[in-house]
């Protein structure tokens, strides 16, 4: 949510990188998880920019975040491909598949991708998802410019599997940091309710060699407070403002 994303270490710089949640969309010609949305991130110069992806009923990969798309019965998990191809976003454009975002993404090399797996009703479709997503990443060369995260377990297991030397951050907020070393796993990305919650988390990471993100951070106090924690990333709605801030810290 990293000498490169989520790999420059705490030591190296006092303040936090910036990840664009569900890329730069608060800003004309936008929309969450458009392929504009991580054209606008790198216009800005964020560090990153995150995004989701679902593997739907007839095994295609979609960038969206909800399950269900507002407004409609389209589930991104039990729908075809075709059929959530076909939802028009507020910008314009129709929700992309992986490669299409992963296409714009290569053309882009400034910044990083957060690639989110939304988890999955059944394991060993999660575990195709990280194959095929693993596959595509390759295709593109993208490698070494990819970040993976996720709420499941399995998946980051399933991402560390397939990608050994992959960046993988787990994300439910539920593990102490010493537990999410053990796993094997290159950090925490917890939401800012739960590091509030655990601040010492942030130190006890740093300690294991781990690395730190925070989500979703849109207000100014709580861009003050987490960079004054040390954290290593920040995942926010507003990356202008975020960067604005930094330069002022």
């Amino acid at each position: 949510m990293m000498m490169t994303l989520l790999g420059t270490v705490a030591a190296c710089t006092a303040q936090p990188r910036v990840v664009a949640h569900r890329g730069y969309w608060r800003t004309e010609g936008s929309a969450q998880n458009s392929l504009a949305s991580f054209v606008k991130a790198d216009s800005i110069g964020a560090y990153a920019s995150e995004m989701d992806v679902w593997l739907t009923a007839d095994d295609g990969l979609v960038v969206n975040h909800d399950r269900v798309y507002r407004g409609t019965q389209i589930d991104m998990e039990c729908d075809k491909e075709r059929t959530i191809r076909n939802i028009v976003l507020p910008n314009g454009e129709n929700i992309p598949t992986l490669e299409a975002y992963l296409r714009t993404v290569q053309k882009h090399p400034k910044t990083r991708l957060v690639l989110e797996l939304k988890s999955l009703s059944d394991m060993r479709r999660e575990d195709l998802a990280v194959k095929k997503i693993v596959r595509m990443i390759h295709k593109y060369g993208l490698e070494n410019r990819t970040d993976y995260i996720a709420f499941s377990i399995n998946a980051c297991l399933a991402f560390r599997k397939e990608e050994p030397d992959a960046r993988i951050f787990y994300l439910e907020g539920d593990l102490a940091p010493h537990r999410v070393k053990a796993l094997g796993l290159t950090g925490i990305d917890y939401s800012k309710e739960v590091l509030r919650a655990h601040p010492e988390w942030v130190a006890e990471a740093h300690e294991l060699g781990l690395e730190v993100n925070v989500w979703t951070v849109d207000s100014e106090e709580d861009m003050r407070y987490f960079t004054q924690l040390g954290v290593d990333y920040m995942t926010t709605n507003e990356p202008e403002r975020l960067q604005r801030l930094l330069e002022t810290m």
